[in-house]
């Protein structure tokens, strides 16, 4: 036997012993054993994250946790939502107190390399922009010129907002707060002229204020802030399962997939219809699920159209236009990876 071709064989066969050992021991093996999946949360955005008065949490980030449960217990309850400042989110991921963080972060060269995590994906791509009042009479970011700004610590909006102005040459003050809750408040209150943070973040922000109407959000995105979810180092049969879970709900949106058509869609003979909803192929086994899971996904939460409209698109409060976050085939940035 080819001395070349020896090894090949013995180190794929020691892969498949470590793949093996990690299908039996990693965090989907300890997710199951609990009964529950732990997801990190924002601790309460409008549209991405949100507990109401009885404690039941809605949103596009939330979704995304849901069809993580559905795809592994058949149930999108069985879900423990920990909400995390953005100074505390990494921390709780590192340390295990979540299996993953689904809430507005934004994926940068420093955080997918130096704090052992992995980004799954993008599920909004997202910019930050500037909301102020419009009696200030104010209508593009490049008036800011000497103002005060209100932003939260923790986050890549401080750096993005210095990065700006340093360009514009502009002098501002920056006026930083701990919480989203105390930088709003702040806003309101006079503190500052200015409010910054992601554009999706400040039309929910909005909601907040006593009259939405009498602010307005700036036409500049002065950034790239592509969101996503986030798992640690380490475990890629479980990264495997958050990010197929995500490319599932698009896939299903470009197949014409819904929660009204799934069980139609099971007699249908397209072969990426079939694949997708399991009746060919074995490709749940290969993420350690029933071939089922991407069924379950959009039978129990929906395609990641039918999420995005009713949290955050025009059937939402926050009545935010698919833009970037359209689909590859409308003129959009989402795009997912074949199920094949």
């Amino acid at each position: 036997m080819n001395k070349f071709y020896a090894a090949a064989l013995v180190a794929a066969a020691t892969t498949a012993c470590i793949g093996g050992a990690q299908a039996q021991t990693g965090l989907l093996a300890q997710v199951k054993s609990r009964g529950q999946l732990v997801c990190g949360v924002g601790p309460g955005l409008a549209g991405f994250g949100i507990p109401d008065a009885q404690g039941n949490w809605t949103g596009l980030d939330v979704d995304l946790c849901r069809a993580i449960s559905a795809a592994i217990f058949n149930d999108p309850s069985k879900v423990k939502f920990v909400p995390l400042s953005s100074k505390d989110r990494f921390t709780a991921l590192q340390s295990g107190e979540v299996d993953l963080l689904s809430r507005n972060t934004t994926w940068t060269m420093s955080r997918d390399t130096s704090l052992g995590l992995n980004f799954a994906g993008v599920n909004y791509y997202d910019g930050q922009g500037f909301m102020v009042r419009k009696k200030l009479g104010v209508d593009s970011a490049l008036k800011l010129a000497g103002a005060s700004v209100c932003t939260q610590q923790g986050t890549t909006t401080e750096l993005n907002l210095a990065d700006y102005f340093r360009a514009n040459k502009m002098k501002y003050e920056v006026v930083a707060f701990a919480t989203s809750d105390e930088t709003i408040k702040a806003y309101e209150s006079g503190r500052c002229d200015a409010f910054t943070t992601d554009a999706s973040g400040l039309y929910a922000e909005r909601l907040k204020l006593s009259t939405p109407t009498d602010h307005i959000v700036l036409p500049e995105i002065i950034s790239k802030e592509p969101l996503g979810p986030v798992v640690r180092h380490g475990d890629d049969a479980w990264l495997d399962i958050v990010k197929w879970t995500y490319f599932a709900m698009l896939n299903a949106e470009e197949l014409g997939i819904t929660k009204a058509n799934i069980d139609e869609m099971l007699k249908s003979e397209n072969p990426e219809i079939k694949r997708l909803v399991g009746t060919e192929g074995k490709f749940g086994e290969a993420i350690g699920l029933g071939n089922d899971w991407a069924y379950r996904i959009v039978k129990h939460v929906g395609n990641y159209g039918e999420s995005f409209e009713k949290n955050v698109g025009e059937g939402s409060l926050l009545k935010i236009a698919r833009g970037q976050n359209a689909l590859w085939t409308k003129g959009g940035l989402q795009y997912a990876p074949p199920i094949r």
